[in-house]
């Protein structure tokens, strides 16, 4: 089965095709860890990492490669460590372990290369000095910038015209600068301010230097998979393309561009001028981070994404149903995959296609919501095995059921005040009570571990209790 993917440079679905399919190089673009990262970050996270696993599954760990890089380097770092009293260094580390904690939560695997700017100033260097010689970057008042009508098809990726380049460049149009649309490449710093020596004077790069270095220093000057959010096309994806092209002789940057659309709290979106801002870390704290997962795998990654409690709560019914039929089956050992081999890549069609993960958790055939329930009601066991083995296969590219059921079940927010020795407790009270046919009393038992949180579930081998996401 083919591989096919949206490419935002041709605005097309085509077949992947690697450039070397013993080294399959992907790289996308990481946060800036100067603060928590946001809900909508970590779409673009989840998003990266269903296509690494599917990549990995098609051609082998070994042979794909996946850079996701730090900016450690930046003006709203530069003010976050004004404002705290903290050094740079600080504010970067603390915020690089918890954002690479938080995504580890939502079951990211980690990146094969994860670069720091900071650690990369020399190759940024050695490019804006390649830009200068072929003419494609100038100085001017200690700057150096990257000279936009020197590159004849600029903008073939945003396909913006000349209006909306200058519009959307983000850019101070700045008096020393040749064309409104230039934009930075390096510029100085003042005695305060964080820099480097360079043959520019003391200074720091620009965002879009950043990317272009580190993925050549990484994953050669052309490489396969460049992903990242709808809002980095312009200006920051457009600007990759111009400093990597030119400083390469023309060469290609990435093959296929692969966005991920937008994400919006509910019918508005997702704005620090709104309020409506979440947060991963806190997130985590009141559910888990499959639920948050699946949640933000339930629409086409290309398609805006309307987020909610609603859709957190259906999240977690999914991730119960599957996770209650691998607990009744526990001791049923999957198939070995040569033996299901035709049937599997029917069910993996929708995530070979595009990525459709909506499709492969609510398709008729692909819904794992489905299998789980189908799982429950066949009575062949060889036909257990195989359906077994087609859920963790396809969850496993998903990035879900990745816990022991017994785990997934006992788990609880971390600000739940919950004494699980009381809530046994009171389920042993529910059951003497049923057993002496005092129903009002088991009824009422029910009642407060309800309002507790807690949820209740009556089996042949008797109650187990759970915790309910409120």
């Amino acid at each position: 089965m083919e591989l096919k993917l949206y490419n935002t440079l041709t605005r097309s679905k085509e077949i992947f095709k690697p450039i070397d399919p013993q080294n399959v190089r992907m790289y996308g673009c990481g946060p800036t860890v100067y603060n928590y990262a946001h809900i909508g970050n970590a779409r673009a996270a989840v998003v990266m990492d269903v296509l690494y696993r599917l990549l990995r599954h098609i051609y082998g760990t070994e042979h794909v490669k996946f850079v996701r890089n730090i900016t450690d380097v930046d003006d709203k770092i530069m003010e976050a460590a004004r404002q705290s009293g903290e050094g740079i260094d600080v504010i970067t580390r603390k915020y690089e372990k918890i954002y690479n904690e938080d995504m580890a939560a939502l079951g990211c695997l980690p990146p094969d290369v994860q670069p720091r700017c900071t650690e990369h100033i020399q190759p940024m260097q050695d490019m804006i000095a390649k830009l200068i010689k072929s003419g494609n970057a100038y100085e001017a008042q200690g700057n150096v910038l990257f000279s936009v009508p020197s590159m004849s098809n600029y903008g073939r990726l945003s396909r913006k015209n000349r209006d909306e380049l200058v519009a959307g460049a983000r850019v101070d149009v700045a008096p020393y600068k040749r064309d409104a649309a230039d934009f930075v490449l390096w510029k100085p710093s003042e005695p305060e301010q964080v820099g480097w020596d360079s043959p520019w004077g003391r200074g720091r790069p620009g965002w879009h230097i950043e990317c272009s270095a580190m993925s050549e220093a990484h994953l050669g000057e052309t490489f396969d998979i460049h992903c990242g959010g709808l809002d980095l096309i312009f200006p920051h994806h457009e600007n990759e393309i111009a400093q990597s092209e030119c400083a390469h002789g023309g060469k290609v940057m990435a093959n296929y561009w692969v966005h991920n659309g937008f994400l919006n709290m509910g019918d508005e979106k997702m704005s620090k001028s709104l309020g409506n801002v979440v947060l991963v870390h806190d997130l985590l704290k009141k559910w888990p981070g499959e639920v948050i997962r699946l949640a933000l795998l339930s629409a086409h990654y290309r398609q805006p994404l309307s987020f909610t409690e609603d859709l957190l709560l259906q999240s977690k019914a999914v991730l119960d149903a599957g996770y209650r039929a691998l607990q009744t089956l526990r001791d049923v050992e999957p198939l070995e995959a040569e033996e299901y081999h035709e049937d599997l890549y029917g069910h993996l069609a929708p995530l070979f296609n595009d990525l459709d993960t909506s499709k492969a958790i609510m398709d008729e055939r692909g819904r794992l919501g489905q299998l789980a329930k189908d799982l429950n009601a066949v009575g062949d066991f060889k036909q257990k095995r195989q359906m077994k083995a087609l859920i963790l296969t396809q969850a496993k590219l998903l990035g879900i059921y990745q816990h022991n059921p017994d785990d997934w079940f006992a788990w609880k927010p971390a600000d739940a005040d919950i004494d699980d020795a009381v809530v046994q407790s009171l389920v042993e009270g529910r059951a003497a009570a049923k057993k002496a046919k005092n129903f009002a009393e088991s009824d009422r038992i029910r009642d407060e571990l309800k309002a507790m949180g807690i949820a209740l579930e009556d089996g042949p081998q008797g109650t187990t209790w759970r915790y309910v996401c409120k």
